[in-house]
């Protein structure tokens, strides 16, 4: 949880700076900031946004961390990885509920219930393809542990990022995706504090390689990751953009062969063609 903490500590402090830069250029008129402009958006936190914004970064940044890292601690990275590739399924369960919540409201469902349907078909072929594609990936040689404590850490980490997603996704009405990811990344650092307070005690002076590590892990992951997902979030919808995180092993496993020479079974390469092939199932109706 220290390494959050600094990860996400690095992430705030390069969205200040940005957002100085951001201010001093649109003085000039010259904009930096891909997407909408920032001063186009009501860019004020009101008492609405907060509990989406305190909810989203506790949730995506904190919340995830803790039972991802506290899983990967009690069981194999295959099965953290095969129940992490299980967001987009858990995602589109949730779509679910909440769309029959809205119905039970009163609230308009659509006109074409054929369309609809087969819109869901098609994403559900697509993320179980992909979750398929996953286990061929990471191997095919699932080895069950059965830490019951590792199951449940990493079925936490999968319902904390579903919860990120559907808590971010009202926030785009009314601000833009850097106003939502800073403030958000605001709230996660502050969530961190008290974990790695606990910490202390394991703490040590990291040396330049570590340190090097640390920076890259803040402004590579938790500050440009997070951006350019919130960027998806907005465009793609919960369920397709969580599907494109099953695309992480194929990624993984296509820079070791690129990187370190690593070699691919023919069910990792069919693996990643299956996670592939799911993702463009999924987008299919996103053009």
């Amino acid at each position: 949880m220290t390494l959050g903490f600094l990860r996400f500590a690095l992430a705030a402090f390069f969205f200040v700076l940005l957002l100085s830069i951001q201010r001093i250029r649109r003085k000039a008129r010259v904009r930096l900031i891909p997407g909408p402009a920032i001063e186009k958006k009501k860019e004020k936190i009101e008492n609405c946004d907060l509990p989406w914004l305190i909810g989203g970064g506790l949730a995506g940044d904190t919340l995830y961390f803790f039972f991802e890292n506290n899983g990967v601690a009690l069981i194999s990275a295959s099965e953290a990885s095969l129940i992490a590739g299980a967001i987009p399924a858990l995602a589109m369960i949730a779509e679910w509920v909440e769309r029959k919540a809205r119905a039970l409201r009163g609230a308009s469902e659509p006109t074409d219930r054929k369309d609809a349907f087969m819109a869901t078909l098609w994403r559900w072929i697509g993320v179980l393809l992909s979750i398929a594609g996953v286990w061929c990936v990471i191997g095919a040689s699932l080895a069950i542990s059965g830490n019951v404590r590792g199951y449940v850490f990493m079925a936490g980490a999968a319902a904390a990022w579903v919860a990120y997603c559907f808590l971010t996704r009202p926030l785009f009405k009314r601000h833009s995706q850097f106003f939502i990811v800073f403030w958000q990344t605001i709230f996660g650092f502050i969530g961190f504090i008290p974990f790695a307070m606990l910490e202390i005690s394991q703490w040590g002076t990291p040396n330049a390689v570590e340190i090097g590590h640390i920076v890259f892990l803040g402004l590579c992951c938790s500050a440009l990751g997070y951006w350019l997902y919130n960027y998806a979030l907005e465009i793609l919808d919960v369920v397709v953009s969580s599907v494109f995180i099953n695309l992480v092993p194929v990624v993984t496993v296509a820079a070791g062969y690129c990187i370190l020479d690593d070699r691919l079974s023919p069910i990792q390469w069919a693996g990643a063609v299956l996670v592939i092939s799911g993702v463009s199932i999924a987008v299919r109706n996103k053009g």
